[in-house]
């Protein structure tokens, strides 16, 4: 008896499999350092992001037409750019364009948004017709409503009781207001996307238990809905704000920048300091001003809204 005891109880030998791992899992790439997985990623990451960067940023030092070699110029680039009154007009109207993006565009895709991930009758089909234009290039949205909008043959031609003489995009006012307009139309499906999925994932245990407390459909909506749609909505508004400052398709075939310079954002002054006056040291410092600006700003809105905690907003359920 005590021999068989002894038996039991001896170790196991050094070339056994260890206790509490797998004996499959001792030479399994389980046990690969993570930055070999993440490898593949910071490769292309570094070569079409940080070296493109890197060489815009010595560029924006630099006089330079396309032809022969960059002549190094120290801060000319941007003591000029800064002294540039259309460079200041232009920030101050892709401000512009992002707060009027965010605040025409996310209301309406947070109620579509929550629309769609219902059960309506003829929900599906709706929501088809109404996804085609991301199905559409911004090139072609842009020549779409450019025809549509036409003084002579268009809309605005057709309804001068509305449009007056129909030269919508004669002034600034209404130059912005139809980009802001074709904006929205195009890319308020994208975000209404990004609600649907959100609003599919709530639990309908919240708003059953809401409804057995009397709760309505407004109500719940506001305090079910919406707090459970926090980390959606931030997301929306940073995509708004990086495609808001990177909008250039669309002021190029709509406006050209005008009236004069009434629709001349950030991204479309850099084309034509880089692509029309071929100053592409002028063109980098714009383009080095757009990334930090919009970084800054994602970071603020991260910062400031604690979605960089990463909590899920269905804790506890």
């Amino acid at each position: 008896m005590t021999t068989t005891l002894a038996k039991r109880r001896r170790p196991a030998r050094a070339g056994g499999p260890q206790q509490g791992r797998p004996a499959g899992r001792s030479g399994s790439s389980a046990s690969r350092p993570g930055f070999v997985w993440a490898l593949p990623a910071s490769i292309f990451f570094g070569l079409f992001a940080l070296v493109p960067l890197i060489a815009v940023a010595v560029l924006s030092f630099t006089r330079w037409s396309g032809l022969g070699d960059p002549k190094f110029v120290g801060l000319k680039n941007w003591e000029a750019l800064f002294a540039d009154p259309v460079m200041l007009q232009s920030l101050w109207l892709s401000l512009l364009f992002i707060v009027l993006g965010i605040v025409t565009q996310t209301p309406l895709s947070i109620l579509l948004g929550v629309w769609a991930a219902g059960n309506q009758k003829n929900r599906a089909i709706l929501s088809a017709i109404y996804f085609v234009p991301l199905l559409l290039s911004s090139a072609a949205i842009s020549v779409l409503w450019r025809a549509l909008l036409d003084p002579n043959f268009g809309i605005p031609g057709q309804m001068s009781w509305l449009f007056g003489d129909g030269n919508v995009l004669g002034s600034q006012n209404g130059a912005i207001a139809v980009l802001i307009f074709v904006g929205m139309w195009q890319f308020t499906p994208f975000h209404t996307l990004i609600y649907q999925g959100a609003a599919r994932q709530i639990p309908p245990v919240l708003y059953q238990a809401a409804s057995i407390d009397g709760a309505g459909t407004v109500r719940q909506f506001v305090s079910i809905t919406l707090p459970q749609l926090k980390n959606s909505i931030i997301t929306s508004v940073i995509l708004m704000v990086v495609g808001g400052l990177t909008t250039f398709e669309t002021v190029l075939i709509l406006t050209n920048g005008g009236p004069g310079t009434g629709t001349t954002i950030t991204a479309f002054h850099m084309y034509q300091e880089a692509f029309r006056r071929f100053d592409f040291g002028t063109g980098s410092a714009i383009a080095l001003v757009l990334v930090v600006i919009s970084t800054a700003i994602s970071f603020a809105v991260v910062r400031v809204s604690g979605y960089d905690k990463m909590r899920s907003s269905m804790e506890g359920l």
